[in-house]
């Protein structure tokens, strides 16, 4: 269960200043783990916000750093999951090819990308990716390299995040990262457009935001050919269908809690509780969604690891000057985990989502778990089958995707 804590350490509070953590003002509780919301919550009108959760103490300090008086002083190993993990919960062997391209869209900026990717994928003995050598490529929302947006310290966080999950799980693959110059529905759309332009064969939004408002822009994320994942959300079912996973033309990610277990797989899973789902208010139900609540779109359509109380090591911004090993969760790293996992199989994309739906076999249904109080309904309580807080299920291999 999240619980949401109404305070923040001043410390933390004085390392954020600047950015969107700070004006969240609560320390939530997953399990037996602390964490505050990158992004401020609720996101106005028009708007998204990135859903990433960075790991903390009781006081809503980051749990990946030691303090002493007016000094920050990262640790060195970092914990969390790393490739490794994921990769083997998720049954990913293959590392993809430099022949394809997936990419982040995000908003503002964070200048440091390159080298933050760098520290995390020299951590695991990932390949170098950089603009160098052609791996690495950022652009402005008007598809230039240069004149970026910005900063804004919770969108970096995410923005880590997102490039270093996608590295993690398609080590081969060429990134491109798309910055957009505010998180308007707007702007985000013109971000999306370029992403695809630029050859992206999937394409990672880990951000959300209400649904109404949102359709003069949904043509964005509907570029056939390429598989565009998009976060639930993170306030359970409660919030309900979010923007952009609501829509037919993406692939909704859920989230859930990945553990270690004495089986065959090696890892179990169950819902996380702060995944979102529900029904569209807004958009038709796809032909290959026969879930039947819900007469129009339910998300969410596939799942991965949110929890963060079983996070994942990210190199990010802790403030405006300094970059430290931390710990993450939220349907932002699931999101990435998918549009990577995209990225590794490589092949020749169905239109949207009839591909999932038609091979749950490759899938692993998680059957416990729930993110809400629906009457025991699929739409907030996983069980056998499709459910709304993990939708199909997680990764088992490539297959599916």
């Amino acid at each position: 269960m999240v619980r949401r804590l109404a305070f923040i350490g001043a410390a933390a509070a004085a390392m954020f200043a600047g950015s969107a953590v700070a004006q969240v003002a609560q320390v939530q509780l997953s399990g037996k783990t602390y964490h505050v919301a990158a992004c401020a919550a609720p996101a106005p009108a028009g708007q998204a916000r990135c859903l990433a959760h960075v790991v903390t103490d009781a006081r809503g300090n980051p749990l990946m750093n030691r303090f002493r008086p007016g000094v920050l002083v990262p640790m060195v190993q970092p914990a969390g999951y790393g490739p490794l993990e994921l990769r083997s919960a998720y049954n990913i062997r293959g590392e993809g090819s430099s022949r394809t391209v997936i990419a982040v869209v995000d908003a503002y900026d964070l200048p440091h990308a390159e080298k933050d990717l760098g520290v995390y994928r020299a951590a695991y003995g990932l390949p170098p990716c950089t603009v160098a050598n052609g791996c690495f490529t950022k652009y402005n929302q008007s598809g230039i390299q240069g004149n970026y947006p910005i900063e804004n310290v919770g969108w970096e966080q995410e923005i880590a995040l997102d490039l270093e999950m996608q590295s993690a799980m398609c080590p081969n693959c060429r990134i491109i990262l798309v910055e957009a110059n505010t998180p308007t529905y707007g702007d985000l759309a013109a971000a999306e457009n370029v992403a695809a332009a630029a050859g992206a064969h999937a394409i990672g939004n880990s951000y959300s935001g209400g649904e109404f408002g949102s359709v003069p822009f949904a043509s964005a994320w509907d570029h056939p050919g390429v598989a565009i994942t998009a976060a639930s959300g993170d306030y359970g079912y409660y919030a309900g269908a979010l923007f952009p996973a609501d829509t037919p033309t993406v692939i909704g990610t859920g989230g859930t809690t990945l553990t270690p277990a004495s089986t065959a797989r090696g890892w179990a899973e169950s819902a996380w509780s702060g995944a979102g789902s529900g029904c569209s208010e807004v958009y038709p139900k796809p032909r290959w969604q026969t879930d039947p609540l819900c007469p129009t779109r339910t998300v969410a359509d596939v799942s991965a690891d949110a929890d963060p109380d079983t996070g994942v090591a990210v190199y990010a911004p802790v403030n405006a000057t300094t970059s430290a090993w931390l710990v993450f969760g939220g349907t932002s790293v699931s999101t990435q985990v998918i549009a990577g996992i995209y990225g590794e199989n490589g092949a020749p994309l169905v239109r949207y989502g009839p591909h999932l739906y038609a091979n749950t076999d490759k899938l692993n249904d998680v059957t416990k778990g729930a993110n809400g109080i629906c009457g025991g309904t699929y739409l907030c309580t996983a069980g056998v089958g499709y459910d709304g807080p993990t939708g199909l299920g997680t990764p088992n291999g490539p297959g599916a995707f």
